[in-house]
């Protein structure tokens, strides 16, 4: 088992030292060919101390960020694009993880509707922009057009060529009308992809992860590669560029991606108002009902202790009894 790390800003375990026990083997072990193939990769990655400290400054300017943007009107589109496993939605987490959820969004759509797939194509990503105030992070976007569904047929050359042609319209029209659009491809090597792949089969807490469709762009990664090529050739535009984020090692990439869309922001910092909580007001014989007329869940975690206590580990399912 991982070491427990000291921190000096979060008094528990965080999501990215969860993230590290279980690609370190605990409690699930990751399987022996992924291992294997992590060593023949000798991806070096980032000092792990290192990246938690300024992971959690640049997710404070985040915050600083994010103020602006609301008492300012702003709108702000991030867009999060690349192949399966390529660290996208661990950069999404991070950076929406001390945001305020009323304030920024992830937009994760899934497959369109029968009714969608009649409309004009970007119909459906419309209701998802921002108001004022407010900052969408598009897990996957309308890019994918010219990805998956180039690659897997899922539409026909006409509508690929119209979406290639209509795509930098689109993407002018936001600009123009005011919103600030920030687009981000994360490059991985096949090698990285498929450890990552294999890190998951037996993973039950990410298996969830993998799908036919991911599995299926091993063996189409070519077909992906020329896709991608293809797409920045039209959307590689001087209004809405690319910016593509090196992301075989997830540390450097989480915080290239975020300390870049921070530096093309122009936020500054918004005065806050001193909050001070006011004084309890004396009791006015107020009195709580009986605990008997309220239905209490049962303490789970002083079952967990003095499990503990007696060194018995409870691995039963919930609703196992």
């Amino acid at each position: 088992m991982a070491k427990k790390t000291k921190k000096s800003h979060v008094e528990e375990m965080s999501d990215e030292q969860f993230e590290e026990l279980l690609e370190e083997g605990a409690p699930v072990r990751m399987p022996v060919e992924a291992e294997e193939a992590s060593a023949r990769r000798k991806v070096k990655r980032m000092n792990k101390r290192l990246y938690e400290i300024e992971l959690f400054r640049l997710q404070a300017e985040l915050v600083e960020m994010q103020e602006w943007v609301r008492t300012t009107g702003a709108r702000l589109v991030v867009i999060f694009e690349g192949r399966d496993a390529a660290g996208k939605g661990g950069t999404i987490q991070r950076v929406a993880q001390y945001l305020n959820p009323r304030v920024a969004r992830i937009v994760a759509l899934p497959a369109p509707t029968e009714r969608e797939q009649s409309q004009w194509y970007f119909q459906r990503y419309v209701p998802h922009l921002p108001a004022s105030g407010e900052i969408a992070l598009f897990d996957r976007s309308w890019y994918n057009r010219a990805g998956v569904e180039r690659v897997m047929g899922f539409c026909t050359a006409e509508e690929y060529r119209r979406f290639l042609h209509q795509a930098p319209i689109f993407e002018r029209m936001l600009v123009e009308d005011g919103i600030i659009l920030r687009k981000y491809w994360f490059s991985v090597s096949d090698e990285e992809q498929e450890a990552r792949f294999r890190s998951r089969l037996d993973d039950p807490m990410r298996r969830w992860k993998l799908s036919p469709m991911d599995l299926e762009s091993i063996t189409r990664w070519e077909d992906y590669s020329r896709a991608k090529d293809d797409m920045f050739v039209h959307t590689d535009t001087l209004t809405a560029p690319w910016n593509v984020v090196e992301s075989d090692d997830k540390r450097r990439a989480r915080l290239n991606a975020i300390h870049h869309l921070l530096s093309t922001i122009p936020y500054t910092y918004v005065d806050k108002p001193r909050l001070d909580l006011p004084n309890r007001p004396p009791t006015t014989g107020y009195i709580r009902p009986p605990r008997d007329t309220q239905t209490f869940v049962p303490d789970h975690a002083h079952d967990i202790e003095v499990a503990a206590a007696e060194g018995k580990h409870g691995r039963q399912r919930e609703g196992e009894h």
